[in-house]
């Protein structure tokens, strides 16, 4: 009996309607002789819907106050979930992520799993249930306090339970058929993936493909979880996401001589912001200081940009990019410190967008950037910054011009299909 893990995200169980389709699929896999274990999200946007609750009560909500409100979206789809399933003659029994055995460290909206203990998870499938748990959703041993694991929290928890439970897979369910070669909202002719290396997934989750969140996939990638992401819509086969060497296995059991694509997909994120500091003393130490005083903030920086130093002034200028929702802390942090490090002023552009190339193929094949910055150059698309890893290449452009960067880079990769791609309903999630 293999024991599989399931996750649908808010889109899945947005209605009555959505949830009894979930609850039937759910039955289906229990009657092919599995075990089942399913981690849901909060009904639609309920989400956004109590955050928005909580700012017109207050301007800052306090932190363990809005985990407590947050996880309330959990638990009712949940609840509901198992209502449906048992209605249909089976048992199924619903947790709470720290009956689930959920551990997370202390800091409220944005934990991370320090342990999974499924005792009573184990407990319930061994009686014959199914077990239906509220993703997004944690417990503090120390403050006693429920927590939460940020944004994609769902898939995080998806992710844990199965490596906790050793799960022979665990199934995201989405609105897509699973992961694109690029967003199908952004590029209509974006084609399915079968198959893609966790590597991949990893740095095209990093450069803001939605589908999966990078939390889980890393998750996944330590863990050596498989992955299949797929739609809740219909039957069809989705994405597997393999660790590398799950991969290699894969392709010599199907006997493929044929080489992977070069590019497995586009990526990109309207999300980040861009803070320049500007006349900063080009001496050693310089870059240090200023990072440091970012780094006190908690502020995930992304790329990093330094210009050489012009001659005469002996002062150079650092630029470099982070989530919108941190730019403006991230600014007071630096103004504080600035007769200390002694550059000249800030500055802060949150009309940006990132656009990001990847492909494990990249390794062996040369003249991938040739051929980015020329379908980019031909199209009038301005590159302001460029970052680059061993399968990724990430440029900062415009942010109304992000979208039409996309689809001239996909098109000039070969990467548009036959058809234009079908998303379901929501927004991917």
């Amino acid at each position: 009996m293999a024991l599989i893990v399931q996750k649908y995200g808010g889109s899945s169980v947005a209605d009555a309607e959505s949830i009894k389709r979930v609850a039937k699929r759910i039955v289906e896999t229990r009657k092919g002789g599995n075990e089942v274990v399913v981690a849901v999200s909060a009904m639609g946007d309920t989400t956004d819907e109590l955050l928005d609750l909580a700012h017109d009560v207050t301007p800052i909500p306090a932190p363990r106050e809005l985990d407590m409100l947050l996880t309330a979206g959990e638990r009712i789809s949940m609840a509901l979930l198992a209502m449906a399933i048992r209605s249909m003659g089976y048992d199924a029994r619903s947790f709470t992520g720290s009956q689930a055995g959920m551990i997370t460290d202390a800091q409220h909206g944005a934990a991370r799993i320090v342990d999974v203990t499924p005792g009573r998870i184990r407990d319930a499938l061994d009686e014959g249930a199914i077990a239906i748990v509220a993703g997004f959703q944690g417990f503090n041993r120390d403050t006693k306090d429920i927590t939460t694991l940020g944004r994609g929290g769902s898939d995080t928890t998806a992710v844990a339970l199965a490596a906790a439970l050793n799960a022979e897979i665990c199934e995201i369910y989405t609105d897509v058929d699973g992961v694109f070669t690029a967003d199908p909202r952004v590029v209509p002719m974006a084609r399915k993936i079968d198959r893609i290396t966790s590597e991949e997934m990893l740095e095209l989750a990093a450069a803001g493909a939605k589908v999966l969140y990078i939390r889980a996939v890393e998750y996944a990638r330590r863990h050596g979880v498989t992955l299949h992401v797929r739609s809740s819509f219909n039957n069809n086969e989705g994405t597997l996401v393999l660790h590398e060497n799950a991969a290699r296995a894969a392709k010599q059991e199907d006997g493929s001589t044929v080489e992977e694509p070069i590019i497995a997909g586009v990526a990109t994120d309207l999300s980040e912001a861009k803070i320049t500091v500007v006349g900063v003393p080009d001496v050693p130490g310089k870059a240090a200081q200023i990072f440091k005083i970012v780094a006190k903030t908690d502020a995930n920086v992304d790329m990093i940009v330094q210009n050489v130093s012009a001659a005469s002034t002996g002062l150079t200028d650092i630029s470099f990019t982070l989530p919108k929702s941190e730019g403006q802390r991230v600014l007071t942090a630096l103004k504080a410190e600035q007769g200390d490090v002694g550059f000249q002023n800030l500055q802060y552009d949150d009309q940006i967008g990132k656009l990001a190339l990847v492909g494990a193929g990249m390794r062996t094949n040369s003249g991938v950037s040739a051929k980015l910055f020329e379908a980019l150059y031909e199209a009038g698309i301005n590159i302001e910054m460029i970052s680059t890893s061993e399968i990724r290449i990430s440029v900062v452009t415009r942010a109304d011009s992000v979208n039409e960067a996309a689809r001239v880079v996909h098109r000039a990769f070969g990467l548009d299909g036959d058809a234009t791609a079908i998303v379901y309903a929501g927004t991917g999630r």
